[in-house]
């Protein structure tokens, strides 16, 4: 384990998941930055790591802001973090879910929601897209311009009023090396109005956003972006006993051996669905079921994200909950205070084929909370908001501990192998 340097803290129950690395903790368990989400951790152009968080007093709370802090030895020590974007202009506008693209100039891109001061569906994910960039490996941030985000269907009948949205994944470079990225798209309660029974989800979409010219480091309002698939129907799950209403939201996709792109979704099913596009993301496959196999056990989890991440070595490692959502006491995939633990791992193999392109191995639980509640509103909840990195061949999970804690855990090849063979053809 990496000798942890960790600052002060009011509890030491940060230790229960057991990581090997530290990037933030908070000194109170209600301050403003109690609540801490959404870590996206990234090698920036000049080798130092650099993490995008969400934080707040509490999630959705009037003074929820994106900050980002730096590790120049390989994630072992973290500056203190610095904000981004915040409730500056006026109390209550808040910034939320930041995500990077780096050009190959150097250019670091900073994209987030923000809230301008008119909610269709809730201030934390009714929002413009905001973009800052940093020609300094990250030290300091300029513009903050909106980029445009494109009108669908899906969305408030007045233009004034900002799209319902989210990306919360960094991008990957697509066939042609472009960089794409999943976003969650909201219909707006105009369009379909909120489910009359509490537990359901609103409707939702899975879409992707590619970046054309990024590379060529454009000002933001230069930006060319392509949305993804091209008929603006976007992609979607029938939700249970709720049809013709969709439940497919925090699209996760990796780029396979062959140049198709395969991407899973959280939804309201219990279950793990996922789609594959031949053509760079312009078309999906109707959306099934994540299997192990061909024909094999369905993955399970509840309403919680799913992500997925293409390793160095050509595998796959999916991070799930590995159960229906009726666990925990839990009635249903949506009881999230409840049903988002424990964490667990499946190992992935492209299976060229195969009607389902990826197969997996077993889960393998990687931590849990064991119900045990910190923060502001004391969660148990483990959902994964995080992402990976590999560096001089070591990989690490970083991720919110109880959207509380921000942490990292090394997935070293050897709890890998305890997940088991990945079925063969």
């Amino acid at each position: 384990m990496t000798c942890i340097k960790a600052p002060a803290c009011y509890t030491d129950d940060w230790k229960r998941t057991n990581p090997d690395f530290v990037v933030y903790l908070p000194p109170k368990r209600d301050g403003r930055d109690g609540d801490n989400e959404h870590l996206l951790v990234f090698e920036t152009p000049k080798g130092d790591l650099m993490a995008f968080w969400t934080q707040g007093a509490d999630e959705g709370a009037p003074d929820q802001h994106v900050v980002c802090a730096r590790s120049r030895d390989g994630g072992v020590t973290w500056s203190e973090p610095s904000e981004i974007d915040g409730p500056t202009e006026s109390p209550g506008l808040i910034a939320s879910w930041a995500f990077p693209v780096i050009s190959r100039t150097g250019r670091i891109y900073c994209f987030l929601n923000k809230n301008v001061g008119v909610v269709d569906m809730n201030r934390t994910i009714t929002g413009i897209m905001r973009c800052y960039y940093s020609d300094d490996d990250g030290r300091s941030w300029m513009g903050g311009d909106a980029v445009p985000v494109r009108p669908t269907k899906y969305d408030h009948p007045d233009p004034n009023v900002p799209k319902n949205w989210i990306v919360w994944q960094k991008p990957i470079r697509d066939s042609k090396g472009r960089w794409i990225v999943g976003c969650s798209r909201w219909t707006s309660f105009q369009i379909c109005p909120a489910p009359k029974d509490p537990w359901m989800r609103s409707d939702s979409h899975s879409e992707l956003l590619r970046f054309e010219n990024v590379d060529d480091a454009p000002a933001p309002k230069d930006l060319e972006i392509t949305w993804l698939p091209d008929d603006g129907d976007l992609i979607g799950v029938p939700a249970p006993g709720d049809p013709p209403r969709s439940v497919a939201e925090e699209p996760s996709i990796v780029l396979l051996p062959d140049d198709r792109l395969f991407m899973v979704m959280r939804t309201m099913t219990g279950r793990i669905w996922y789609t594959v596009s031949e053509d760079d993301g312009h078309t999906w496959r109707a959306p099934e079921v994540l299997r192990y196999r061909d024909g094999g056990e369905e993955v399970l989890n509840p309403l919680s994200c799913d992500p997925i991440y293409a390793l160095a070595d050509g595998r796959y490692l999916l991070v799930y909950h590995n159960h229906d959502g009726t666990r925990f006491s839990a009635k249903h995939a949506g009881d999230s205070p409840l049903n988002r633990r424990p964490v667990c791992i499946a190992v992935g193999a492209f299976r060229p084929k195969a009607h389902q392109p990826v197969w997996f191995s077993e889960g393998l639980e990687l931590y849990d909370s064991h119900g045990i509640g910190v923060g502001p509103r004391w969660r148990a909840q483990l959902p994964v908001y995080g992402s990976l990195t590999e560096r001089n061949g070591r990989r690490v999970l970083w991720y919110p501990d109880r959207k509380h804690f921000l942490l990292g855990k090394i997935i070293s090849d050897e709890l890998l192998e305890r997940c088991g063979e990945v079925p063969k053809i």
